[in-house]
């Protein structure tokens, strides 16, 4: 199989964790996984985990591609999944064969998001709308620091949630609206 990114580069057998066997690419530093792999790599080191405490570090740099990729499978687009509102790095999969392809430096950028153990859940709907609200949120924000004061952000945020839940909402948006 060659790298779905350098193109010319030959995959050869590697290991992102004790246990978890990936096709890794010695130019550009990123691997090729099996989703099924992966998930008896967790079901095995389960045990492991629960006896660890994990502290956050610093988020890695990532070699994105930004381009499409083929899966070094069989060849087929591979669909981009956007991993967090803190980065912009994406996780390539092939809904074909269940590979995941992670650019250099995605696994250990994974591991300070605490999300290595979690990767499968990147993939879902779910996942993806939570972050497209999350960056929806952000602009709303940067919109409103236009025009008030950081220190009003929160007290707007805190009158908004009073106001979601407040049984006459619609009345007193209402009110709010028409002087």
């Amino acid at each position: 199989m060659d790298c779905p990114k350098c193109k010319t580069v030959n995959l050869r057998a590697t290991k992102l964790e004790q246990g978890l066997s990936a096709m890794g690419c010695s130019n550009c530093g990123g691997a090729v996984i099996s989703l099924l792999y992966y998930r008896d790599w967790l079901e095995r080191s389960a045990a492991i985990v629960d006896e660890e405490v994990f502290e956050p570090t610093e988020m890695e740099k990532v070699d994105e591609s930004h381009s499409a990729l083929t899966c070094p499978k069989c060849k087929k687009l591979m669909s981009k999944y956007k991993v967090s509102g803190d980065s912009n790095s994406r996780l390539d999969l092939c809904a074909s064969c269940d590979e995941v392809w992670l650019d250099g430096g995605e696994w250990e950028l994974l591991k300070s998001l605490e999300l290595s153990r979690m990767m499968p859940k990147v993939f879902t709907d779910e996942w993806q709308r939570k972050l497209r609200k999350q960056a929806l949120e952000e602009v709303r924000e940067q919109r409103l620091l236009k025009v008030v004061e950081q220190g009003e952000i929160e007290e707007i945020k805190r009158i908004r949630a009073w106001l979601n839940g407040h049984p006459s909402r619609q009345e007193i948006m209402f009110f709010l609206n028409h002087e």
